[in-house]
C-alpha cells in the first residue's frame, strides 16, 4: 500500500488539473463572475470527478451493490466524456488565436458608417470673440476630444472582450458536442453489443478431420455495474447464432461478486456448442473471487481449464491456463502441467487471456493461442498505450511456429464506451492443409 501512494499522489494531481483546465475553457471563459452559470458549471466539475472515484474504487472496497450501480453510470461515463473534451479542447487551443485573428481582421475591414447629410446652415453673424472667451472655448473642445478618445477606447475594449467571449464559447461548444457525439456513438456500439467477426486460421498439423472446425471466442464480457443481464443474453443470442463446434470464454468474465453478479450470468447456462463451452480466468476474476467464480461457471455449464488440458474429439488438444494476475494467489500459469507432457505430434490450441505470454506458448509447441485483455485499446487513442504492453493489441499475429489471436472483447471495462475499437466475438475457424 505505502508503495501504491506515490502513484495515488500523482493520479489524482493530474486529475485535479485536468479538471481545473476544463472548468478554465468551459466554466470561466464562458460566464460571467458571479453568476449563476458559473457558480451551477463550478459544482458540477467538482461533482463529476467526485463520482468517478466513487465508481472505482466502490467495487474493491465492498460498497453495497445499489451504490456501484448508482455511482456507476455518471462516473464512468464521465472519464470517456473526459478523454474527449480534453483532446478537442487541446485542438481548440490551435483554433482559438486563428478565429481570433479572423475576428479582429474582418472588424477591421467593416466599413464606416455612411454619414447622414445634414442640410447647411444659414449664415449667422458672429460676435467678435472677446479675449476672455477664448480660453473658455478651448477648455470645451479639450473636454469633447477627451470624451471621444474615451468613447473610442471603450468601444474597443468592449469589442475585444466581446471577441474574446465569443471565441470561447464557440471552442468550448464545438469541444462539448465533438466529445458527447463521440461517447454517444461508443456508448451505443458497447449497448447493441458485440458483433460476430470470423477468422479462418491455417495449421500446419490440423488432421483433415478437423478442417472447418468452429471456436466461438469471446473475451472481456465484464459484467458488473453497468452490464448485467441483458448484456450476457445479446452475447449468448449472437454466439448460439453461429452454431460453433466449441465456445471459448477467455477471461475477465465479470466485475464483482457471484452474489451481486450471479443472476447477471445465469444466460451463460444458454450457451450451446457440439463440443460445449470453456473458461479460463482473466485478471479481473482475480479481483472478484476467482475460485467462486471458477465454481460458478461449473455450475452454468463452462468447464475451467486451470493449467490443464484435454483432447477434442476432432483431432486437436484443447489448453488453458490461469491467468498471471493469479500469481498474487498461487494460482498463476503453469505451462508445464497444462501441455509439458503431451504429443507435439497433434495440433495445440491454447486458451490463455493475456497476449503477453505467448513467448511460453512457443516454448510449449503451441501452435495457437486465443486471448483477449486489449480490448484493443476500448478507447482511442488508447490502443497505442496498449501496444507498449502488449505483443498484438487486436488480429491474428503469427510469432515463430504459433499464431496468436487476440480479441478486443464484447464489453467494456470501466466507461461502457468503445471508441476505434468495436467489440466483437469471433468465429475462429481451424483449417488443415491436408484438406
Amino acid at each position: 500500500m505505502i508503495a501504491f501512494l506515490p502513484f495515488l499522489v500523482v493520479a489524482l494531481a493530474l486529475l485535479g488539473a485536468v479538471h481545473w483546465y476544463v472548468w478554465r475553457r468551459l466554466v470561466r471563459d464562458v460566464t460571467a463572475a458571479g453568476g449563476p452559470a458559473r457558480r451551477v458549471g463550478t459544482a458540477v466539475v467538482v461533482a463529476l470527478p467526485l463520482l468517478s472515484v466513487a465508481a472505482l474504487a466502490s467495487g474493491r472496497a465492498g460498497a453495497p451493490f445499489l451504490f456501484q450501480q448508482v455511482v456507476a453510470w455518471p462516473g464512468f461515463l464521465w472519464l470517456a466524456v473526459l478523454l474527449y473534451l480534453v483532446l478537442a479542447l487541446a485542438v481548440g487551443e490551435a483554433v482559438r488565436p486563428l478565429l481570433a485573428r479572423w475576428l479582429a481582421r474582418r472588424a477591421a475591414a467593416a466599413p464606416a458608417a455612411a454619414p447622414v447629410p445634414v442640410p447647411a446652415p444659414a449664415p449667422v453673424p458672429v460676435p467678435e470673440r472677446t479675449a476672455e472667451a477664448e480660453p473658455k472655448a478651448e477648455t470645451e473642445t479639450e473636454a469633447e476630444a477627451e470624451a471621444k478618445t474615451g468613447d473610442v477606447v471603450e468601444r474597443t475594449v468592449a469589442s475585444e472582450v466581446s471577441r474574446r467571449l465569443f471565441v470561447a464559447r464557440v471552442v468550448g461548444g464545438a469541444a462539448a458536442a465533438v466529445a458527447a457525439g463521440t461517447v454517444a456513438n461508443g456508448a451505443y456500439g458497447v449497448l447493441r453489443g458485440p458483433r460476430v467477426k470470423r477468422v479462418t486460421v491455417p495449421l500446419a498439423k490440423l488432421p483433415r478431420a478437423a478442417h472447418g472446425y468452429r471456436i466461438a471466442v469471446v473475451s472481456d464480457i465484464h459484467l458488473g455495474p453497468i452490464l448485467g443481464r441483458a448484456h450476457s443474453q445479446r452475447i449468448v443470442d449472437a454466439i448460439n447464432a453461429t452454431q460453433p463446434d466449441l465456445i471459448a470464454v477467455v477471461g475477465d468474465l465479470v466485475d464483482g461478486t457471484v452474489e451481486n453478479l450471479g443472476p447477471a450470468a445465469e444466460p451463460l447456462a444458454r450457451l450451446r456448442a457440439r463440443h460445449g463451452s470453456f473458461f479460463v480466468t482473466g485478471n479481473h476474476e482475480y479481483f472478484s473471487g476467482a475460485d467462486a467464480w471458477v465454481d460458478h461457471v461449473r455450475e452454468l455449464g463452462m468447464r475451467p481449464l486451470r493449467n490443464e488440458r484435454l483432447e477434442i474429439p476432432a483431432g486437436f488438444d484443447l489448453a488453458g491456463v490461469d491467468d498471471v494476475a493469479g500469481e498474487s494467489e498461487g494460482r498463476g500459469p503453469d505451462f508445464a502441467r497444462a501441455l509439458g507432457d503431451r504429443d507435439r505430434s497433434r495440433t495445440a490450441v491454447l486458451l490463455a487471456h493475456q497476449p503477453v505470454v505467448i513467448d511460453d506458448a512457443v516454448a510449449h509447441g503451441v501452435d495457437l493461442q486465443l486471448s483477449g485483455h486489449t480490448h484493443g485499446g476500448q478507447l482511442w487513442p488508447g490502443n497505442l498505450l496498449a501496444e507498449l504492453a502488449n505483443p498484438t493489441v487486436a488480429g491474428l499475429e503469427r510469432y515463430g511456429d504459433t499464431q496468436l489471436y487476440v480479441s478486443r472483447g464484447a464489453g467494456a471495462w470501466g466507461p461502457p464506451v468503445r471508441v476505434g475499437a468495436p467489440s466483437d466475438i469471433t468465429v475462429v475457424q481451424l483449417a488443415s492443409k491436408q484438406a
